[in-house]
């Protein structure tokens, strides 16, 4: 599992595992996990960069259809998982 580094500000950090990735009406999704094992939280991401970007831009899917639509393609991609909303 790929393990990245998220830059929160320009001091704070935080590590991600990608558990899969995907590509829906020309934009790329990334589902990460905080923990590499076991049933860590997940978060979806939406890639915003554009080509002249150096480093990939992301934000975390907040619109509930958006969220519903590529949570469906991630569950099915991906046998064992679930999401479940707090």
């Amino acid at each position: 599992m790929e393990k990245i580094k998220f830059a929160l500000s320009d001091t704070e950090t935080v590590d991600f595992f990608v558990l899969e990735q995907t590509r829906i009406g020309g934009t790329d999704y990334i589902l990460v996990t905080d923990m590499e094992d076991g049933d860590g939280d997940a978060l979806i991401l939406k890639d915003l960069s554009g080509p002249e970007d150096a480093e990939a831009i992301y934000e975390i899917v907040s619109d509930d259809n958006e969220m519903e639509a590529v949570a469906d393609v991630f569950e099915k991609m991906l046998d064992d998982i679930e999401f479940v909303s707090e």
